[in-house]
């Protein structure tokens, strides 16, 4: 399995690429409306590193709590720092930006980055397992929303599992807001 991934990973990360340049278009309003419904939930959202999807302008629209994710370890849930405004940001794992203090975030919204996604609600990752631990952990403590946010290009005819992938409950692109049953 690991090598069908590895070799899926590969082929998103051209996909995402191509789709990167041609613009965003829609896609931070559409999730912007989305998380309008969630208001006064704690958000969680993710600074964007090279290719990724902005969620930024969505998450700065957001009424309630917003936190990124911060990596304390390897094979580890992640834990979610309060971002906003004015926030001090340092480089976190992986060289994405963190807040360099704060409080906890426990999230009943998440924006989740991927690489590829398919008509199941599964997404394909960066192959550390943190969101499928993290929001494997959340589930067990009670009701989330996991929302990918992806090109409508990554979408891909059937993305490899196995039995510790979690499932998306939507995936927003420039094009639409996808829900998966």
């Amino acid at each position: 399995m690991n090598d069908l991934k590895a070799l899926a990973r590969k082929a998103a990360f051209g996909v995402r690429k191509a789709a990167y340049a041609a613009g965003q278009g829609q896609a931070a309003e559409l999730l912007a409306d989305l998380l309008a419904s969630h208001s006064g939930k704690a958000l969680a959202g993710y600074m964007p590193m090279r290719t990724e999807m902005d969620p930024l302008p969505a998450m700065a629209r957001h009424q309630g709590a917003v936190g990124v994710p911060v990596i304390l370890a390897a094979a580890t849930p992640l834990r979610f720092r309060e971002w906003g405004a004015g926030v001090a940001m340092v480089p976190g794992e992986f060289g994405a930006l963190i807040p360099a203090e704060g409080a906890w975030v426990e999230p009943q919204v998440v924006i989740v980055p991927l690489l590829a996604f398919d008509a199941r609600g599964y997404r394909l990752g960066y192959g550390g397992g943190f969101y499928d631990r993290t929001l494997q952990g959340l589930r067990r403590r009670g009701p989330v929303l996991a929302v990918g946010f992806a090109f409508a290009a990554q979408e891909v005819d059937e993305v490899p599992i196995d039995g510790f992938d979690q499932r998306l409950d939507a995936v927003v692109t420039e094009r639409e807001v996808r829900w998966f049953g």
